[in-house]
């Protein structure tokens, strides 16, 4: 095991790792495990939205997180600084995007 470890650190070395950044790929590995659960624990029918065409779960996650993209890109770009309120305006369209979309 602690070969793998340091091939694994040795690899990586050249990322800028941060323990944020560590945290957002376990987030979104749990995210995409949960999302994989859920379609086979509860199958989902399409549902047709203000989009006016089908999306499933997965494709609203997609649009939800392409959306946060987005939204911490232009608030780099526009306000600089701290992304707490980006982050908070990410979940509040994260939400809006599951509800409506």
């Amino acid at each position: 095991m602690q070969g793998f470890l340091d091939h694994l650190a040795e690899s990586t070395a050249w990322m800028a790792w941060t323990w944020q950044t560590g945290l957002f790929f376990v987030a979104l590995a749990m995210t995409l495990t949960v999302m994989t659960w859920l379609a086979a624990a509860r199958p989902e029918a399409p549902r047709v939205g203000v989009l006016y065409f089908p999306t499933t779960r997965g494709d609203r996650l997609f649009l939800s997180l392409l959306g946060a993209a987005f939204i911490h890109i232009g608030w780099i770009a526009l306000a600089g600084g701290d992304l707490v309120w980006a982050s908070g305006l990410s979940v509040i369209w994260a939400m809006a995007v599951f509800r409506w979309v």
